[in-house]
C-alpha cells in the first residue's frame, strides 16, 4: 500500500483535503419539504435512459442522514465538504416562490459543518435544473440565465455567511455537450443547435451568477468548476496534432475562452458563427468576470485522431485508442499524466486564478468481504498516483490549493445508476448502511500525516 505519510509531506502547508458529493446523487427526498421535480427526476424515469431504470428518489438518503454523514466525515478527518445545492429545493419551479424548507436543509448542513470544523464549498448547479424551466426551453433559453441569476442571489443572501467558497456551475461540458449534443444526460437532446444555445446561456448564467453573488457578499470567494478535457493527439502526425487543437477549442475553449478572454475561440466561431444564438453587446464582458478560483475535475484523458471524412463536423475528431492498459470498472483509461497535461496547458493559455482539484477518483465496484472490509487497493493506487501529480504541479508553482476526492460515498451515478461505485465509503443500497473502505482509511491517514507534518 502506498505510504500516505511520504506523500503528505510533499503538499504545501495550507493545502486542503476534502470530499465531494452532488445533491441529486446523494440527497434523495425528491418530493419532500416543497421540492419539485428536476430534469433528472423526469429523465431517469424515461425508458432506456438510466441503467435498469434507477432514479435518485432515495439515493443515499443524505437528506435524512445528514448529521450521521457529517459525523462520518469527521471520523475520516475530512477538512472540507464540497456539495451542491438543489435548485428545485430552493426555487421549486425555477422562477416564482422561494421554498424556505429547502433553505432550512442547507442551513442545517452549513451549521453542522461549522460545528465540526469542516470547511464548506458549495456549487449552485450540479445538473438538477427545475423541470418547469424546460417549458421555456431549459438551458437553450436565455431566460434561464436570468432565472439562475435570481437563484444565485437568493442562495447567497441566505447561506453566504457560512460558506468558505461558492461555484456557479459544475462541469458545464456535461450539462451542455453531454446533455444537449450527445444525449447521454438530461434532458437527453441530440442537437448541435440546442447545444450551442445551451452553451451560451450557461456561460452567460455563470457571469450573471458571479455578479449576483458578489452583489450579496463581496467577500465570498466565487468561481466555477470545469472538467477540462486532456485532449491528446493519438499520434505524432500533423493531422492528429491539428485535430487535438480543434478538440481543445471545442471541448475547453468554448468555456475557458469566454470566461478568461471574453471571446469564443476563433476556430469555434468559424465553424458555428451562423448557428450560435444571439450574442448581445454586453454578454462577453458579463461572462468574463474575474474569478477567485476555478475547480478542475479530472478522471481520464481524451485521445483523438483527425477525422477527414466529408461529413465530419467540427472539431472533426475521432476517438483514439487508449495508451495505458489499466482501466477502472467503468472502462475509463487510467493515466495520471493527463491531469498534469491539461492543467499545464490551461495555465499556458489562460490567466488562471487559484486552482482546486474539485473531483478526482476511481470507479471500483468491490463490496465488503466476509470480514466486512471493502478491500479496494486499486482505488488507493489511483488516488496516490493522481495526488502525486498534484503535488508535483504545486511544487512547480501551479497555484493548487486543495483536493476533493470523488466521492464521499457510493451514490447515484447518473446514466449508470447505482451500478458504478466511486465512493470512499461503501453504501448498501438495501439498508443504506455506510462502510468506510480501505481507501477511506488511507485518505484519512494521508490527511492526518499532512496535518501532523505542518503542525
Amino acid at each position: 500500500m502506498p505510504d500516505a505519510k511520504t506523500l503528505a509531506e510533499r503538499f504545501p502547508k495550507d493545502f486542503l483535503f476534502g470530499v465531494a458529493t452532488a445533491s441529486y446523487q446523494v440527497e434523495g427526498a425528491v418530493a419532500e419539504d416543497g421540492r419539485k421535480p428536476s430534469i433528472w427526476d423526469a429523465f431517469s424515469k424515461m425508458p432506456g435512459r438510466v441503467y435498469e431504470g434507477h432514479t435518485g428518489e432515495v439515493a443515499c438518503d443524505h437528506y435524512h442522514r445528514l448529521e450521521d454523514d457529517l459525523d462520518l466525515m469527521v471520523s475520516l478527518g475530512i477538512e472540507a465538504y464540497r456539495f451542491s445545492i438543489a435548485w428545485p429545493r430552493i426555487v421549486p419551479e425555477g422562477v416564482g416562490p422561494v421554498n424556505e424548507a429547502g433553505l432550512d436543509f442547507y442551513d442545517r448542513l452549513l451549521d453542522g459543518c461549522r460545528d465540526r470544523g469542516i470547511k464548506t464549498f458549495a456549487t449552485l448547479y450540479h445538473w438538477d435544473l427545475p423541470l418547469m424551466l424546460m417549458g421555456d426551453g431549459g438551458w437553450a433559453a436565455r431566460s434561464t440565465a436570468h432565472a439562475f441569476e435570481r437563484y444565485a442571489r437568493i442562495v447567497t443572501a441566505r447561506l453566504g455567511d457560512r460558506l468558505d467558497a461558492i461555484a456557479t456551475f459544475n462541469e458545464p461540458w456535461c450539462s451542455v455537450w453531454l446533455s444537449h449534443l450527445y444525449g447521454v444526460h438530461a434532458p437527453g437532446e441530440r442537437s448541435m443547435d440546442a447545444a450551442l444555445a445551451a452553451l451560451h446561456t450557461t456561460n452567460l448564467a455563470h457571469g450573471f451568477g458571479v455578479q449576483a453573488i458578489r452583489g450579496e457578499r463581496s467577500d465570498l470567494p466565487v468561481g466555477i468548476v470545469y472538467n477540462p478535457m486532456a485532449v491528446i493527439p493519438a499520434s505524432d502526425s500533423d493531422e492528429d496534432r491539428a485535430a487535438a487543437e480543434r478538440g481543445f477549442d471545442f471541448h475547453n475553449g468554448s468555456f475557458f475562452g469566454p470566461a478568461f478572454k471574453g471571446a469564443y475561440p476563433e476556430s469555434f466561431m468559424e465553424a458555428f458563427a451562423d448557428r450560435m444564438p444571439a450574442i448581445e453587446p454586453d454578454d462577453m464582458a458579463t461572462i468574463a468576470q474575474k474569478l477567485d478560483f476555478i475547480g478542475i475535475n479530472y478522471y481520464f484523458p481524451m485521445r483523438v485522431h483527425d477525422d477527414a471524412s466529408s461529413d465530419a463536423v467540427f472539431p472533426r475528431t475521432k476517438e483514439g485508442a487508449p495508451v495505458k492498459p489499466e482501466k477502472t470498472d467503468i472502462g475509463w483509461e487510467i493515466d495520471s499524466d493527463g491531469l498534469s497535461f491539461v492543467i499545464r496547458k490551461l495555465a499556458e493559455r489562460y490567466d488562471l486564478p487559484d486552482l482546486y482539484i474539485t473531483e478526482n477518483g476511481a470507479c471500483y465496484n468491490m463490496g465488503p468481504d466476509a470480514d466486512g472490509i471493502v478491500h479496494d487497493a486499486p482505488r488507493i493506487t489511483y488516488l496516490e498516483d493522481h495526488l502525486s501529480v498534484v503535488a508535483d504541479l504545486a511544487a512547480d508553482g501551479i497555484a493548487l490549493k486543495g483536493y476533493f476526492c470523488w466521492s464521499l460515498m457510493d451514490n447515484f451515478e447518473w446514466a449508470e445508476g447505482y451500478k458504478m461505485r466511486f465512493g470512499l465509503v461503501h453504501v448498501n443500497y438495501e439498508t443504506l448502511e455506510r462502510t468506510p473502505k480501505e481507501s477511506a482509511v488511507w485518505y484519512r491517514d494521508l490527511i492526518e500525516a499532512h496535518r501532523t507534518a505542518n503542525g
